[in-house]
């Protein structure tokens, strides 16, 4: 069995291959997590797990996206995919549509921790961590209504979602870090974080440890497929024969799926994060939801991750945006050194239209795809590793994946 793409995703598969006996081998085109697993949150967050279209996406209107210090960023260009994947994405920002999309989630949110449980059980050595404070802070009391009215929505759909509103008082007694421009907070409980980097390495170091093989710096061309096996095709020439083949190539999906009738655009959302140091680690992840920033405690300084622009995966960094996210959290942190900044990336969420991942099987037998999860690539990751597997070893997809089917 071969898997391409050595993230998150890609890895979670190739393990639960692995326990049931399946030789893997994984190809990746640069290193183990150097994708859209390194640079993000880590946050493992069941309770904001949500599509990304919805009805308050279309309020920041064009002039907002459209500059470089907005959370949302849109550089017009003409470009027909991002042009097909935003009118597909606005036709799913309604309430109904909405509703459609998280009835496909509150399944997938019910086990994604549990998925977590099970790698740690089979000797993946990286921990996940408990969130004993989880704070998502706000300017004025008004905006932190506009959270507790999505999470309720969240919950309406059944999803497991457990909150109390604090006072400002309370969230900066919880967490010093905070300044008193933090006007009103939101306490979220049952959520966990992990440090991603550390965490897709040990996931690799378990798959190597189990017999699988992994091809890093092989970037792969194409891929061939008969009723008997499939070919992965290298960008030097080689062909390397398999059984079958599970496509995890984040924001790229598409260039290696297309042919096997996967049709929805898989359009990069770019993130970034950087790291700094702190006087007091916060006790768990800050939320800033009107700025879109994420804070999250890693080792010995605090990853600061925020924005979504919606450009090609090749692009540089945009030094604008890393501007645009220190300035949107200086105010709200202090004795935090947001210019003694590290580690500065961007990385590409790959997001779907309808903000649903594709996972299952294409139009060829030997093919299987699992992506286009957007933000929640590190959080759904290895549940959809597992039912994944189970879809290629059966032949059938588990009910959760019907929604997902990278044909639809």
């Amino acid at each position: 069995m071969a898997v391409i793409g050595a993230g998150m995703v890609g890895l979670s598969c190739a393990w639960f291959l692995q326990e049931a006996g399946v030789q893997v081998t994984v190809y990746e085109r640069d290193s183990v997590g150097a994708g859209a697993s390194w640079g993000n949150a880590g946050w493992l967050t069941p309770a904001l797990t949500a599509p990304l279209p919805e009805p308050a996406v279309l309020r920041y209107g064009l002039r907002a996206v459209t500059s470089p210090r907005s959370p949302v960023y849109l550089p017009l260009r003409a470009d027909r995919t991002l042009l097909r994947f935003l009118g597909g994405f606005v036709a799913h920002s309604t309430a109904r549509r909405w509703r459609r999309g998280m009835a496909a989630y509150v399944p997938l949110n019910a086990r994604a921790l549990e998925a977590f449980d099970v790698l740690a059980a089979g000797g993946v050595m990286a921990p996940t961590h408990r969130a004993t404070s989880f704070l998502a802070c706000f300017r004025h009391e008004r905006e932190a209504g506009h959270l507790r009215t999505e999470l309720e929505r969240i919950r309406d759909t059944g999803q497991d979602v457990r909150f109390d509103p604090i006072t400002a008082r309370q969230a900066r007694a919880l967490e010093p870090t905070l300044t008193d421009q933090v006007g009103a907070a939101v306490q979220l409980h049952g959520q966990r974080y992990l440090h991603p980097p550390e965490y897709v390495r040990s996931l690799a170091l378990a798959v190597r440890a189990r017999g699988g093989e992994l091809v890093e710096g092989v970037d792969v061309a194409t891929l061939q497929a008969r009723m008997d096996g499939a070919t992965v095709v290298t960008t030097t020439g080689e062909h390397q024969r398999h059984d079958a083949i599970v496509v995890a190539t984040g924001a790229e999906l598409g260039r290696l799926a297309g042919p096997f009738g996967v049709r929805q655009p898989v359009q990069a959302g770019r993130g970034y994060s950087f790291s700094v140091p702190v006087e007091q680690m916060p006790r768990g992840p800050l939320y800033f939801p009107a700025q879109r920033v994420a804070c999250t405690p890693l080792g010995s300084r605090l990853r600061v991750a925020g924005m979504m622009e919606f450009r090609r995966p090749d692009e540089p960094l945009d030094p604008r945006r890393i501007a645009a996210v220190v300035d949107a959290v200086r105010p709200f942190l202090t004795a935090v050194d947001l210019d003694d900044r590290r580690n500065e990336w961007v990385g590409s969420r790959p997001c779907t239209p309808d903000g649903l991942p594709l996972a299952g099987a294409t139009a060829s037998p030997r093919v299987f795809v699992a992506g286009g999860h957007g933000m929640w690539g590190i959080v759904l990751g290895p549940l959809t590793g597992q039912l994944v597997a189970q879809t290629v070893l059966k032949g059938e997809a588990p009910p959760e994946l019907a929604p997902l089917d990278p044909l639809r």
